[in-house]
């Protein structure tokens, strides 16, 4: 369900501690990038659209908490179309 990198793009190193999440009843995976300190990518498993999701990057590259990531997915959600699942255009 996690989709693979385009060709010729780079992999991105994920860190050893990706997690599920349930945010309001919707169920995320996490991942913070190895390379980039302070970038994360949130997969939306149970989202009616396989493979879509977000990224974040703080400026200052400090980790963020768990309460700070469940928040940016409420942000995320809040900005849903709910007749297409996706970000309106």
């Amino acid at each position: 369900m996690i989709p693979e990198p385009s060709a010729g793009a780079p992999a991105i190193r994920y860190d050893d501690h990706p997690y599920e999440t349930c945010v309001d009843g919707e169920t995320w995976l996490v991942r913070q990038r190895a390379d980039e300190p302070g970038t994360y990518d949130f997969d939306w498993l149970s989202g009616p659209n396989d493979g879509y999701g977000f990224g974040l990057s703080r400026s200052d590259g400090a980790q963020s908490t768990e309460a700070e990531l469940d928040q940016s997915i409420r942000d995320f959600l809040a900005d849903i179309d709910p007749a297409t699942g996706f970000l309106p255009d």
